[in-house]
């Protein structure tokens, strides 16, 4: 099995940014159900496609990792010293270049901080 190539930079901060994108709206019905109930739904519903897209491109990113590992045996070869070919050094590359590539974690921290922003605000701001 070939090694994948890595996603281009710019998908990957596009599907970065969709996740981001769709975090706020998740927070910003909070605001809107107390100063404009029209945007609700619509925002629900961008908030609803955008983390489908995103978290189906995360499953297709898993799945390529796993496949990797899988048809290269790359954990057995290294728990077991063995030397690896230069396939197996190619899948390991694209491995490591893919975890550090991901903006995963800045995501986890957004959602973390845009959750805590968003109780903060309905506690704080009085309704309509």
């Amino acid at each position: 099995m070939p090694t994948p190539t890595m996603i281009p930079k710019p998908i990957i901060f596009g599907f970065f940014v969709l996740g981001l994108l769709s975090s706020v709206a998740f927070r910003a019905i909070i605001l809107l159900q107390k100063y404009e109930p029209t945007w609700v739904r619509p925002v629900w519903y961008f908030g609803v496609v955008g983390y489908m897209l995103f978290f189906m491109y995360r499953y297709f990113i898993s799945q390529r990792r796993k496949r990797t590992i899988a048809h290269s045996d790359i954990i057995t070869k290294i728990r077991d010293g063995q030397r690896l070919s230069a396939t197996e050094r190619e899948a390991t590359l694209y491995l490591l270049k893919s975890v550090r590539a991901s903006q995963e974690d800045w995501n986890y921290l957004a959602i973390f901080v845009l959750s805590i922003a968003a109780i903060a605000l309905d506690l704080l701001l009085p309704g309509k």
